[in-house]
């Protein structure tokens, strides 16, 4: 290994990263990382976090400091392994790959420094330490990520994390801390880097990170394109101000998770934000729409709907049939709800709430008895709600009442979840399926399945009790 390098490993392994230059610009002159970056590596090197989160939009130095970082360190400490993963490994030797290498050839390893096997996906350095290219697409044939399950790795990152299911990212945490982690006392670490998007890292980093409520395990780096010092990001950057839209702008440049350019969503993010805080909505006729829990669901959660007015009234973990008969009534009669005007969802107990509490609206999402006005645009009776839903919900119609906890979640919900499933087709209008939320939430959407519901009275056809 050339003496330059083993200086860098020297400060590596002092922790001194203000140090070390990871690249050099045309004309020669070495730049060093930035304070984003090195925060990276003192996480990765500390004693008590065990998942980093680094990025949140482009151009913020993610690939460079995820390869430096694993150069590094199997430089550093012989014969251990890294996992370096994507969801699609076609993409990660197109793209971070390329960077690793760039990043071998700076730090002066030579050809004969290591060996490349494309048949194994592996790179093996001559100090016996490997780099193992994953790939993490979730693959139906395998649920349970068993092809996992004979790596064993010191340590794993995962370039766009955000792109790969949170099931994958779990199995391939497991399967870290298992190579030689005692020998050197190098914790389990998994260094994920991604960009901006409504899914398992946004409640995992970017919502813990914003409420200032990170546990000491898991840390989020904000690492925006004003923190490279590139000439060239900067030019970027000003070219992107001025030609780009603002969602782009938003995600790209301000690392803004709130934005979302997926164009199968049905609300806007400001649509979401106001809510909370439409107070000119009305009261009026009162209606309850309730989501049940039964074995094997989450919560049970009822909500009051005033006029526009929505207050969550019931939000409880599992409950037994009778407790959940009981809450209803109860909640009935203290809000002076006709019993018409309560909707339920028709699974498990559902079904059987028609025979304690009479002429009690069920609800059966998978139904096309449409009206006419629905038939023909929309599969069935829960996206045509959905869709009624986020129309009122752009039109600013409702005023959500709730506490802090449950606005986080609803807005989780809502966001992530109230999508259109067949942006492409030409067929019937699809809301996305049931267990496509829970992978994006972790869970059932239980907040957002009352607020559809809440749809029902202007969904159903007329003149009758119940969709079948």
């Amino acid at each position: 290994m050339n003496h330059s390098t083993e200086i860098i490993i020297e400060l590596y392994k002092r922790g001194a990263y203000n140090s070390i230059p990871i690249g050099s610009y045309p004309n020669g002159e070495l730049f060093y990382m930035t304070k984003k970056q090195i925060k990276a590596l003192e996480l990765l090197n500390d004693n008590t976090t065990t998942s980093v989160g680094y990025g949140g939009s482009a151009r913020s130095g993610k690939s460079i400091i995820e390869c430096t970082a694993i150069l590094l360190e199997c430089l550093a400490y012989p014969d251990i392994a890294w996992g370096l993963a994507r969801k699609e490994l076609t993409t990660l030797k197109k793209t971070v790959l390329l960077t690793l290498f760039g990043q071998m050839a700076f730090y002066k390893l030579k050809p004969s420094d290591y060996n490349y096997n494309q048949q194994l996906n592996k790179i093996s350095l001559f100090n016996k330490s490997d780099i193992f290219l994953i790939d993490t697409a979730f693959k139906p044939s395998d649920p349970l990520n068993t092809r996992f399950g004979g790596l064993e790795l010191t340590r794993s990152a995962i370039d766009e994390s955000n792109e790969t299911d949170i099931s994958v990212v779990n199995k391939l945490f497991e399967r870290t801390g298992w190579r030689n982690n005692d020998k050197y006392g190098l914790k389990r670490k998994q260094f994920e880097c991604f960009n901006p998007q409504k899914n398992h890292i946004y409640t995992r980093y970017y919502i813990p990170f914003r409420d200032k409520k990170e546990s000491e395990h898991s840390k989020f780096i904000p690492a925006l394109p004003t923190d490279n010092p590139n000439p060239a990001v900067k030019e970027w950057i000003k070219d992107m101000l001025n030609t780009g839209d603002e969602v782009t702008i938003q995600r790209q440049i301000y690392g803004n998770f709130d934005y979302d350019d997926d164009p199968a969503l049905l609300c806007s993010y400001d649509a979401i934000e106001d809510l909370f805080t439409n107070d000119h909505v009305q009261s009026g006729n009162k209606k309850i729409s309730a989501d049940l829990a039964m074995q094997g669901r989450d919560k049970f959660i009822a909500v009051l709907l005033d006029g526009g007015v929505i207050t969550v009234i019931i939000d409880k973990n599992k409950s037994t049939a009778k407790e959940i008969e009981n809450d209803l009534k109860e909640s009935k009669l203290r809000y002076g709800v006709s019993n018409s005007n309560i909707v339920a969802d028709s699974d498990g107990l559902g079904q059987y709430l028609e025979s304690y509490i009479k002429n009690i609206k069920t609800f059966h999402g998978g139904s096309t008895k449409l009206s006419v006005k629905y038939k023909k645009e929309y599969k069935n009776i829960k996206t045509a709600c959905a869709f009624k839903l986020a129309e009122k919900i752009n039109n600013r119609d409702y005023y959500i009442k709730c506490n802090r906890t449950q606005e986080e979640e609803i807005k989780k919900e809502i966001s992530m979840c109230l999508k259109r499933g067949n942006v492409d087709s030409d067929g019937k209008i699809e809301l996305i399926k049931k267990d496509k939320m829970k992978e994006l939430l972790g869970r059932s959407p239980d907040y957002l399945d009352t607020l559809i519901m809440l749809q029902y009275w202007d969904i159903s056809p007329a003149n009758t009790s119940h969709i079948v």
